[in-house]
């Protein structure tokens, strides 16, 4: 096997990995470190030509990690999600591109609205908190945490990035 096609299948593994850990890290910490959104931008650039993306189709990716940056970075601003969460919708939406970002996104809002959904019972009691769970995820009890949505944003990635056209160009 070639080297660029290692390089191929490191692509099709690192990009759900690294969305897994963002949201398992979200969840137990509410927070998205920048680096590991870094290293999801850089592995796009690596990632897109190497999928044989044209310069055109970079463009208007880049165009929609653009403008959902600017999107997420007003919902930042207005209190309704966190800086990492902004930063993970912006470098998901990159990956999807302009073909398939809408699904991305309304899948995403329907999960990050059951989580929010679900945070808010455990907060007011109607979902019993268990005395087991670890301290870890104590910050669900508290009403200032707010709402880890990268979770949302992986879940949502993870989902549908078997369904994009990375598959298909990377094998």
């Amino acid at each position: 096997m070639s080297a660029i096609a290692l390089l191929k299948y490191a692509v099709l593994f690192l990009f759900p990995l690294l969305m897994t850990y963002a949201g398992i890290m979200d969840l137990l910490t509410f927070k998205i470190r920048n680096v590991l959104v870094l290293f999801l931008l850089i592995l796009w650039l690596i990632a897109a030509p190497l999928a044989g993306l044209t310069l055109h189709e970079m463009g208007l990716s880049l165009a929609v990690g653009l403008a959902t940056f600017c999107v997420t970075f007003a919902f930042f601003a207005a209190g309704w999600i966190g800086g990492g969460d902004a930063k993970l919708a912006s470098v998901a939406a990159l990956w999807f591109g302009w073909t398939d970002v809408l699904p991305y996104f309304a899948l995403a809002s329907v999960l990050g609205g059951v989580l929010t959904l679900v945070v808010l019972q455990l907060r007011m009691g109607r979902i019993p908190f268990p005395n087991y769970w670890p301290d870890c995820l104590s910050r669900f009890r508290d009403g200032e945490s707010g709402v880890p949505y990268g979770v949302a944003f992986a879940a949502a990635a993870l989902i549908l990035f078997h369904q994009t056209d990375w598959l298909p160009r990377l094998t």
